[in-house]
């Protein structure tokens, strides 16, 4: 058996849609399949993992871990173009400027 299930899953990401009229962000274990299996992906690109104890898991079980303990959110449509929108809203308005290739410098070398 898998711990935790899916259901449990479900229930932890649903959580904050249980307004009255929200419909759920996730309805189908295909979302959350989806989502642990991008998280797992970015873990193995090299992004820190969020929980502790992350070094003895392997990814998946690691992105398991991080939307049951929310610090993974699954974001419906609507919610992931809000994000991007602020999130471009703020590198235009910062005088943040994303490197180069030629500006990126390996510490190892």
């Amino acid at each position: 058996m898998i711990h935790p299930s899916y259901v449990d899953l479900m229930k932890v990401v649903n959580e904050e849609s249980h307004n009255i009229g929200e419909e759920p962000v996730v309805n189908s274990r295909y979302s959350i399949v989806l989502a642990t299996a991008k998280r797992a992906r970015q873990i193995i690109a090299g992004d820190a993992p969020m929980i502790e104890g992350a070094n003895v898991k392997k990814p998946l079980s690691v992105a398991v871990d991080e939307l049951k303990q929310s610090y993974v959110k699954i974001l419906n449509e609507e919610e992931a173009k809000e994000m991007k929108e602020k999130i471009d809203e703020a590198l235009e308005s910062s005088d943040y400027e994303l490197p180069q290739d030629d500006e990126i410098i390996d510490i190892d070398e």
